[in-house]
This record gives C-alpha cells, sequence and structure tokens, in this order.
C-alpha cells in the first residue's frame, strides 16, 4: 500500500499560463544553438538565452529560526516586455493521520519537512542571521524541482517531536543530453546538503534519473524510484529499469539500494 499521496496545489496563472501566455517548456539554454536568435516564440514569450536574469521570490521560514531561505526564480519576458516569474507551490500530504495516534504532520509532505516548487526556480538562497551571510545552494542556476527544508511547525512522528536540520533538492543541474539546454528531459538527481546549505551529497547515483518517492513513517524511511541511464544518452527513458532506493531520515548520509 502506498503511504504517501504526492497532491501538488498548482496555480494556473504562475504554472501554465501569465496574462493570456502558454508558457513555454521548463528550462534555460546553456549553449548557442546556430542560427538561433532572440525573436519571440510562437507562444508570445522570449526565447531563453545563455545569460538571463534571476529575481527572489520570497522567504521560506525554515523550522530553525538562525536560518531563512529565499527561492530564486528566473526572470521571463511577456510579448510585450513586460517579465514575470514563477512563485512558490507546496506539495501537501492530505491523508494527515492526526494527533489521535501520535503522528501530527501539519499536512506537510513529510513529516518535519516542508516541500517546495515552482515554475523556472533556479537557485535557492541561504541565509544565517546569526552570522549575517548569505549563500546560494549551487553556484550557478540549475533547473530546481523539489526543495524539502525543515518545516516551520511542530510535528510529530509516533508521538515524538520531528527536528530536522538539514534539506534534499531534486534538480536537473547539467545537460546530460546535450541538446543544449538543462530542463526536464535531463536526468534529475536529488541531493542532501547539511543545514549550512554545504557539504553537498548525492542522495541516489548520478547515473540515475529519480521520479517518485514514498514514505514509511515506521522507519522514518524515504524511498526514491529512479531510472538507471542504461544507453547513457542523459536522460530517462521509458524502457530502462527501475530501482529502489532508501533514505534514513534521521541520519540521511546512510543510504542504500532496496531494489
Amino acid at each position: 500500500m502506498r503511504l504517501i499521496t504526492s497532491i501538488a496545489i498548482l496555480s494556473a496563472c504562475t504554472l501554465f499560463l501569465t496574462c493570456g501566455n502558454r508558457l513555454e517548456e521548463k528550462g534555460f539554454r546553456v549553449n548557442a544553438t546556430s542560427g538561433d536568435n532572440d525573436e519571440n516564440t510562437a507562444d508570445g514569450i522570449s526565447k531563453d538565452s545563455l545569460s538571463f536574469k534571476t529575481r527572489p521570490s520570497s522567504i521560506l521560514l525554515t523550522g530553525i529560526p538562525q536560518y531563512r531561505l529565499a527561492t530564486i526564480y528566473k526572470v521571463n519576458y511577456n510579448k510585450d516586455s513586460t517579465t514575470f516569474i514563477g512563485s512558490n507551490a507546496y506539495h501537501f500530504n492530505y491523508d494527515d493521520i492526526g494527533k489521535s495516534n501520535g503522528n501530527q504532520w501539519n499536512y506537510n509532505y513529510l513529516p518535519g519537512f516542508e516541500a517546495v516548487y515552482g515554475y523556472n526556480m533556479v537557485n535557492v538562497s541561504h541565509y544565517d542571521t546569526g552570522t549575517q551571510t548569505q549563500k546560494n545552494f549551487f553556484d550557478g542556476p540549475v533547473l530546481m524541482r523539489t526543495l524539502y527544508y525543515p518545516a516551520f511547525s511542530k510535528d510529530t512522528l509516533n508521538y515524538q517531536p520531528v527536528n530536522r536540520n538539514y534539506y534534499m533538492a531534486s534538480v536537473h543541474e547539467e545537460d546530460t543530453n546535450k541538446d543544449g539546454f538543462i530542463n526536464a528531459k535531463d536526468l534529475r538527481r536529488f541531493y542532501y546538503f547539511d543545514i549550512n546549505a554545504k557539504n553537498r551529497k548525492p542522495l541516489v547515483p548520478q547515473n540515475y534519473s529519480v521520479f517518485q518517492s514514498e514514505y514509511d513513517p515506521a522507519n522514518d524511511f524515504m524511498y526514491v524510484f529512479a531510472k538507471l541511464d542504461e544507453n547513457r544518452n542523459g536522460q530517462g527513458d521509458d524502457a530502462e529499469v527501475v530501482h529502489i532506493f532508501w533514505i534514513d531520515l534521521k541520519n540521511p548520509e546512510r543510504t542504500g539500494r532496496q531494489y
């Protein structure tokens, strides 16, 4: 039985339609292509360029008051040259088990974690209020699919408080299929970051593309389903083998392959 259902609240304006224009596919160009120019596309949105502007969206309140995050989005252009960026949306678990059996997740996607995503989110800024220092999770832009961060709410699991002190992120960070773009066709990787947004570590081997996860509340494990890039073409194809990896959320540097 599947223990958690991924239910996303989608913003139709920011994810699919903006000012009457259909949004282009997520991602951005990383290599010049012969014959490319910066004319408007048929959808009325300017083509991606090798360098692009970014803009912060909003502040994420983590469960550790010393650390605050800001989501960073690619600036997009409408046909009339006005600009827009994506906005934060959140994954929720509507099967919240409730207080009666000691599990109060406050509808978070996982106990102790909030999960945020958005159209063309390309980085996250980490700010330490104690030292008043800022850094980005990634040195350059990536296509960030989901960021998991310590929940602001007071969650419990099996009657015990859940306090996370790290982050996880699934991203397309490299033009793995060599088509000149970083987009959803590239391998999707899954990373751990310590609470200072440093010491990044892959939670799934780099030659896989992750595509779904499930949660095991009895063990506080996350199971991650990923396709092995068998033919080494840099993308997850339908016919490729699927393996399942487990992550111990109590100690995320403890991982393994279950199937």
